[in-house]
């Protein structure tokens, strides 16, 4: 009985994964930290803010999100994937269908269509992509810029 109220009072103060998915808006549960804001030229409100978390096994996400509370792009790196289909939320089917066609483990998944973008790549300790809403990036923001 020790051991279990000493378990739950761990997992109660260990991190949890809380980011959001692409599309929505960042979970307003999580308290991560903002670090870079991109100037808007000739205004003083900013194109977007990046939100960063690590995940329970030490991947970092970085949610890139509009003024408007919109996430308009995920990065991630790693030592695994992060849970894509949280990450990617109603995404993730793009995700999928676009690494249908090829075989398992055969190199980089890179999918550019109109309106969602993915590039994930990596090896066993090293995993990075990111997701991309094209139609959502601000218009002096490079999409092959995020990180």
């Amino acid at each position: 009985m020790r051991f279990v109220k000493i378990a739950l009072a761990a997992a109660a103060l260990l991190p949890i994964a809380s980011y959001a998915a692409l599309g929505g808006a960042p979970n307003a549960g999580s308290a991560p930290r903002s670090l870079l804001q991109s100037a808007t030229p000739a205004s003083s409100s900013a194109a977007y803010t990046v939100r960063e978390s690590h995940d329970a096994d030490g991947v970092r996400i970085r949610e890139y999100v509009l003024p408007t509370n919109v996430v308009f792009a995920v990065t991630w790196q790693g030592p695994i994937r992060p849970d894509m289909v949280a990450l990617l939320g109603n995404y993730f089917p793009n995700a999928v269908s676009a690494g249908a066609g090829r075989a398992r483990g055969t190199g980089p998944l890179i999918e550019r269509s109109g309106d969602f973008q993915i590039e994930s790549a990596g090896r066993p300790g090293n995993f990075f992509g990111k997701a991309v809403l094209p139609r959502l990036v601000p218009a002096n923001v490079r999409a092959d810029d995020l990180q």
